[in-house]
């Protein structure tokens, strides 16, 4: 957002000056218009001439807008909308307390387009990078049903219990991924620091050394000869990996096979359905139709192969099937969910019986997430002890051998 001073008349024809904050000197020219005043020069102020001079580039400044400032941003909307507070006013206030760049200047954006007749949803809309569809369709339904104040509420609800899911999963992972790179750091430092030391004195022997021993010496000499090609390979494989799983025939792979994965497979499967359910009830709840709230639900999920799943769903609804067949029929729920889903097609309470299930499966992924750790520690200890017992039978076995050479 730029600052631009301003020359003009009022409607008396006296003369006006001033500073403004907008998107460009045409914004500006609008909103003086809307004053009641001509505007007879507008030119860039110098202090933001100066900020624009210094500017880092783009990708060393935030471009990104944390889930923790859209909890904060729809808290503070639905507090503002409940006291029934005008939006431009509530907004313009809001910005002063918002510490991202990219979300402070979607909401100067904002400002200037509601003073324009915008709704608060199409403004929103122009700023993808920061609202997604989910949340600009749950405004845009609180307006046409003018309950904004509760839509923001439901938002804000969601985004906490999705984060919680989220962190859970991080906090659960990050002890085994700790200890797994502590271990690819050791075997890189003994391959390469370690086990050549012991090389050059096994070798002054001249004694035949045992099979691990020479397994351990093989491998360190190919580390020390080849550590650069194996540098570049590595590289090269990664950067190829990223790329492959970019493209939308990767990310489907991936999907799939990620829900496979041993121990953290199924949470990580019950968790997505965790945000479906709740996705689907929340959208049903504000009176989206069907097809779109699905197709919402679908975006909503980070794992492609489960979001061509839920638009497979979409597409026999369209074709006239009901929702407990189409579910039935994607293979992704439980038999107790299934009729649940059935249960409340018949009743007609689909959105009340889909946060149960939200909640069945949150309380199976919060139960599983405070036994990962337990899981995990015995996969660890072993990998870990097998790494020892290899290391010093390679080691040792030698100077064993020696030394009963030694006492004969």
């Amino acid at each position: 957002m730029n600052t631009f001073k301003y020359k003009g008349r009022d409607r008396n024809g006296a003369s006006v000056t001033g500073q403004l904050q907008g998107a460009s000197a045409d914004a500006i020219a609008s909103q003086l218009s809307r004053r009641g005043i001509t505007p007879t020069a507008i030119d860039m102020a110098a202090s933001n001439l100066a900020q624009k001079e210094i500017q880092l580039p783009t990708w060393l400044r935030n471009e990104k807008v944390s889930t923790e400032d859209l909890i904060m941003f729809a808290r503070q909307m639905y507090t503002i909308t409940k006291a029934g507070i005008p939006l431009i006013v509530s907004i313009r206030g809001l910005t002063d307390t918002v510490h991202n760049r990219l979300l402070k200047d979607a909401l100067h954006d904002i400002i200037e387009r509601l003073e324009t007749g915008t709704e608060l949803s199409a403004a929103m809309s122009q700023h993808p990078k920061v609202f997604n569809d989910l949340i600009i369709n749950l405004v845009r339904v609180g307006e046409d049903s003018g309950r904004v104040d509760e839509a923001f509420l439901q938002l804000s609800e969601y985004l906490e219990r999705d984060q919680e899911t989220a962190r859970g999963v991080k906090t659960a992972l990050r002890y085994p991924s700790f200890v797994m790179l502590a271990l690819i750091i050791a075997i890189a430092v003994v391959n390469t620091m370690v086990i050549p030391k012991f090389a050059d004195m096994f070798a002054s022997f001249g004694a035949e050394l045992p099979l691990p021993t020479r397994i351990l010496i093989g491998i360190s000499d190919f580390f020390v000869t080849f550590w650069p090609y194996l540098l570049v390979l590595s590289v090269g494989g990664f950067l190829w990996v990223r790329r492959y799983l970019a493209s939308e025939q990767g990310a489907l792979n991936w999907g799939m096979r990620k829900l496979k994965l041993p121990v953290v497979g199924d949470i990580i499967n019950r968790a997505t359905m965790s945000r479906y359910a709740r996705t689907f009830a929340m959208m049903l709840r504000s009176g989206v139709p069907l097809p779109k709230a699905l197709e919402l639900s679908a975006r909503a999920l980070e794992n492609p192969y489960l979001a061509s799943k839920v638009r497979d769903i979409r597409a026999s609804i369209e074709r006239g099937d009901n929702l407990y067949r189409t579910h039935l029929a994607s293979g992704m729920f439980t038999p107790l969910v299934l009729q649940m889903i059935s249960v409340g097609e018949a009743s007609g309470q689909v959105d009340t019986l889909l946060g149960e299930v939200a909640e069945y499966y949150e309380r199976e992924v919060e139960y599983d997430l405070k036994n990962l750790s337990d899981r995990l520690e015995p996969i660890v200890l072993v990998i870990m002890a097998a790494f020892v017992l290899i290391l010093a039978l390679g080691i040792f076995l030698p100077m064993w051998d020696m030394f009963s050479i030694q006492q004969k």
